[in-house]
């Protein structure tokens, strides 16, 4: 009986001591538990974040319809030019500095026509191009273009100095154009002033044709300037679909 005891309490000792053992495996069974289905809710997050929301999704826009420019010097006829401006310093015209001539270019003339006794008449004809790409950011090249011609509109508008200013609606030109006339004084002389916006597809035409009489010569008239810019845009508009046919 004496011996047994021992044993006895040996018995019970070893039996509490399994008791903390089994609760802290019980305690890592649950904990694993847990750990499993966090998991499973991680991968779902994952799988959330990973599935583009409708304001991630990249945007598509509309294809720009014009790919290039067309020789900038070219685009108006030398027979336009030479009737615009009878005596131009350079008859094939200046060209615009550009860095991209595929995205932006200009060309310019002028000359001062001298009828002895009668006075003189100056002419200057400028037209510019900038196309415009499409842009997931920025929108469609043709939109791009509509925008910046209501800026450029203003800019034309807002010319220092400028005197009876009138803007009209130009039909029969490209997608749409706006015909801006004005007055401005110069080294003594009164200009007649005519500027001509046009939005062809994704490209931007900005054409200016002014005139002024010297040493007594009259002043062009608004409609003699505004029918010449008008026959030089209309050249210069279809010299950018010639140049991407």
């Amino acid at each position: 009986m004496q011996r047994s005891a021992p044993r006895t309490r040996l018995t019970r000792i070893l039996a509490c001591a399994a008791v903390p053992v089994m609760l802290v495996a019980a305690g890592c069974s649950s904990d694993s538990g847990d750990s499993g289905k966090t998991q499973g809710q991680d991968k779902t997050a994952a799988s959330a974040s990973a599935t583009p929301s409708p304001s991630q999704t990249t945007k598509t826009v509309e294809p720009a319809k014009f790919a290039k420019l067309p020789e900038v010097c070219k685009a108006i006829s030398a027979k336009t030019t030479a009737a615009l401006v009878p005596k131009a310093k350079t008859k094939n015209g200046t060209p615009a500095p550009s860095s991209d001539l595929t995205s932006r270019g200009g060309c310019s003339w002028n000359g001062l026509d001298d009828k002895g006794v009668k006075g003189s008449q100056y002419r200057w004809l400028d037209v510019s191009f900038y196309r415009y790409d499409s842009d997931a950011a920025l929108g469609s090249g043709q939109d791009r273009a509509h925008e910046n011609l209501a800026k450029e509109l203003v800019k034309v508008q807002e010319t220092a100095g400028a005197k009876k200013i009138k803007t009209v609606t130009a039909t029969g030109i490209g997608d749409e154009a706006k015909t801006v006339t004005y007055q401005l004084r110069k080294t003594d002389e009164d200009f007649a002033y005519t500027s001509i916006l046009v939005r062809t597809g994704n490209v931007l035409v900005l054409l200016s044709y002014n005139g002024a009489g010297y040493a007594g010569a009259d002043t062009p008239s608004e409609k003699t300037i505004t029918n010449g810019a008008a026959t030089a845009v209309k050249e210069a508009v279809a010299a950018v679909a010639a140049a991407n046919k």
